[in-house]
């Protein structure tokens, strides 16, 4: 037991009536990667803010280099050689990369020798291959920059254990790669990593061992040699995931129409050209292309949020005016953006559930029904499998996978007729993914309706993911700056076919 840096022991911590870890351990290696996994909500980073000295357990013990250690704050932990890489970076985007790596050192002088520093700094940098712009305000950097700020200022400190929260959610691959050679040549060193991730395919190319934590729980604990993802996916989410195709649905009526509609960008310029399209219930139309040709500016037209420039965009027989209207023709609406579009984060669990219906369910007089709106959220919330204290807790606490859950549970409530998911997936890890098209494909209902494609509903499915476009639509259209190139048969789609007409390929 001579190498281990880290042992966490029966670890437990609450949040009002929430168990975040329940009894949870796990022994971390030098020279190790030790991927933690888990869904959305699992209690990964709790763990981790357990052992950062963030937050403090209810009961365990946590150890580090076969010492006990008590850590009442961050800077403990710090002192002991722990950093941690937040996914959401803590920083001054108005500084400098060299100010923030070496703000809140202990070491600081209150006048510093900006000039030795940044020796330093350079130094512990260019030991893994980190350059850097020590001298680049950091709003200036791209995210990738970023994020190496973050692991250099760890390391500026003498962190020997390192913990990576989601550290690639915003990086590119290439971006990725690089992230990983870092964290090789650190563990080579002599260093340790707590890699934290929903993402198997990188779990099962980076770490060595991997902890599974499921609803706050150990299941699992295991090398990655030999390991399939398909083992690791159901050890996250505790059931065997169906791999296959969906059956085909069953075309029915004309629900929404787009003819020769353009859109004009807030430059000037042309984001959507002369689109011919049809989208019919009970189908769902997979939407691809690269980034930036269009894809959010037709989900915006069909949710009603943004008006053609040219030719018209006809709902069910009536041509919308206002996203008002299109939500009372029966559309809904889940926008790539769940934080900042999609949810009220200040307001509760229940509060977000009625947005865009309390007036018609929950008002009499002009006043709100409160116990009736708790009481039909309270349903939502058990049906819908939405992990919350309860119906009056804030929004803004919840994880990205309940967060998604919120939003499909009040959009599917009213069962509506057309349904524009928006990269609904994102982010996501595979459980909540798969819970997400499920309920896209209406495999299972929840409370109060949600019939989705089975039910009639059409469904507009934009996606960058194409694997997901290619099980689950039955037409996928694919846009090249801001053209519908070409609408494909489930049967003619191949991941080859639809990769060249994103391409601008005529295939």
């Amino acid at each position: 037991m001579t190498d281990v840096v880290v042992e966490l022991r029966g670890i437990r911590k609450t949040f009002g009536g929430v168990v975040a870890n329940d009894d949870v351990g796990f022994t971390l290696r030098r020279g190790q990667i030790h991927a933690l996994l888990g869904e959305n909500g699992a209690g990964k980073s709790t763990l981790m803010s357990v052992l950062t000295g963030l937050y403090r357990p209810d009961a365990g013990e946590i150890r580090i280099r076969g010492e006990r250690a008590v850590l009442r704050k961050p800077g403990d932990a710090i002192e002991l050689g722990l950093g941690m890489v937040h996914q959401h970076f803590v920083q001054s985007l108005r500084h400098t990369a060299l100010q923030n790596i070496v703000l809140g050192h202990r070491d600081l002088p209150l006048l510093p020798d900006w000039n030795a520093l940044r020796a330093q700094v350079a130094e512990a940098a260019g030991r893994y291959g980190l350059e850097l712009d020590l001298d680049a305000p950091l709003h200036t950097l791209p995210v990738g920059e970023r994020q190496k700020v973050e692991i250099v200022r760890a390391l500026f400190r003498g962190s020997s254990i390192l913990v990576m929260d989601e550290p690639t959610a915003v990086l590119s691959r290439q971006e990725t790669k690089a992230l990983f050679e870092v964290l090789r040549s650190f563990c080579a060193d002599g260093g340790a990593v707590v890699f934290i991730s929903h993402k198997l395919d990188e779990i099962l190319e980076i770490a060595d061992h991997v902890t599974v934590l499921r609803r706050g729980r150990n299941a699992g604990d295991r090398p990655v040699e030999g390991l399939e993802a398909k083992t690791l996916a159901e050890l996250m989410v505790g059931r065997e995931l169906d791999p296959h195709r969906r059956q085909p649905g069953e075309p029915g009526d004309v629900i929404a129409t787009l003819s020769g509609v353009s859109v004009i960008g807030p430059r000037g310029l042309p984001t959507l050209t002369a689109i011919d399209m049809e989208v019919r219930g009970g189908e769902i139309l997979g939407i691809a292309g690269v980034a930036g040709s269009g894809q959010a500016e037709l989900a915006d037209l069909l949710a009603g949020l943004k008006r053609p420039s040219g030719g018209t965009l006809t709902l069910a027989g009536v041509t919308g005016r206002s996203p008002a209207s299109f939500r009372a023709a029966g559309v809904a609406y889940i926008p790539e953006d769940r934080i900042g579009t999609g949810l009220a984060g200040s307001l509760s669990v229940t509060e977000n559930l009625i947005l865009g219906s309390y007036g018609r369910r929950f008002a009499r007089w002009g006043l709100l029904r409160w116990k009736a709106a708790r009481a039909w959220a309270t349903e939502r919330i058990a049906a819908d499998d939405i992990q919350c204290p309860g119906p009056r807790a804030r929004t803004a606490g919840l994880s990205g996978g309940n967060l998604q859950k919120v939003i499909l549970s009040r959009e599917l409530a009213s069962e509506p007729r057309l349904i524009v998911a928006a990269y609904p997936c994102r982010g996501l890890d595979v459980g909540a993914a798969e819970t997400v098209r499920e309920r896209l494909l209406a495999v299972r209902g929840g409370a109060g309706g949600g019939a989705a494609r089975a039910g009639g509903a059409a469904v507009v499915l934009l996606s960058e993911d194409l694997d997901e476009l290619l099980r689950l639509s039955d037409r996928i259209g694919v846009l090249f700056r801001g053209r519908l190139l070409r609408t494909l048969e489930a049967g003619e789609a191949t991941r080859e076919r639809v990769g060249l007409l994103m391409g601008g390929a005529e295939a």
